[in-house]
């Protein structure tokens, strides 16, 4: 039987996430996930593929979302309060034009000293209607693209198998930042065929493969690189035919509700691969 086994979300995109026992999931996925972005001078968006040190910073939403307050080693803590009305501001997510609200001094002085960039930190506006692609289309706020981010715990045991025949270190779950992780596939990449999913009260509706980008070879606790792996351990097995290596899936939210650790993940209608 399939049950979810972990959830979380990450409240700024590239920063590290915030693991939960329950959530609400959204139109735009689990409630505050990928809500904010840390964004250069120019308002281009700031990644873990340049900026590595983003896995250090730590956020966490407090007073219902009124609230947010950054953590990172060797610098004190900020508490910033969350501007949601503020004037709005372009910002660039993978070339597309968006709208940020900027979330102030404190915020942008702190960020640029951790990341030892000019750096300013935004908010999705209400009014944000980004659509995201996929077999499934959505909407999500600050996410690479769809709202819902799946892997299993099979498809990484398959991964750490991999690893071990070329002697490397296994790989853990956060390398790849699931909002979702499922136990209880026997069979790897299950994920891959699933086109919709009950958990909770909520309903997801597949939209496509996760494409693995540099972020992998990320150490999620030391902020640094450490590649080659995992990606050339899944080019060996998991190439995807649009091209890149696919690991986990992703959906759009078909209907809003309420999910826990431990709820049954019951699948309603299957496909085949797409690799």
């Amino acid at each position: 039987m399939a049950r979810v086994v972990e959830l979380a979300y990450y409240p700024v995109k590239g920063c590290a996430g915030s693991a939960v026992r329950e959530g609400v999931l959204t139109p735009a996925g689990l409630a505050h996930d990928r809500s904010f972005m840390v964004v250069g001078e120019q308002g281009v968006y700031r990644t873990q593929r340049r900026d590595p040190r983003l896995a250090l910073i730590v956020p966490t939403i407090v007073d219902g979302g009124l609230g947010l307050t950054l953590e990172a080693p060797g610098h004190e803590p900020v508490a910033i309060p969350v501007d949601t009305t503020g004037p709005r501001r372009d910002v660039d997510l993978f070339g597309a034009a968006f709208l940020g609200i900027d979330q102030g001094e404190v915020a942008a002085d702190w960020l640029s000293t951790v990341l030892a960039a000019p750096s300013r930190l935004v908010r999705v506006p209400p009014e944000h209607r980004r659509v995201t692609d996929g077999r499934t289309p959505g909407t999500s706020g600050y996410a690479d693209s769809c709202a819902v981010h799946l892997l299993s715990l099979s498809s990484l045991d398959l991964l750490n198998a991999k690893l071990a025949e070329r002697g490397a270190a296994p790989m853990p779950m956060d390398r790849f930042r699931p909002n979702i992780v499922v136990g209880g596939w026997d069979e790897p990449h299950t994920e891959d065929r699933a086109r919709r999913l009950t958990l909770g009260t909520a309903e997801l509706g597949y939209a496509k493969l996760a494409i693995r980008c540099a972020v992998t070879v990320v150490d999620q606790r030391t902020g640094e690189r450490d590649g080659p792996e995992p990606l050339r351990s899944l080019a060996a097995y998991r190439r995807a035919r649009e091209g890149g290596v696919a690991f986990g899936a992703k959906f759009a939210v078909l209907r809003p509700g309420t999910m826990s650790v431990g709820d049954e993940l019951a699948v309603g209608a299957w496909g085949g691969t797409e690799l």
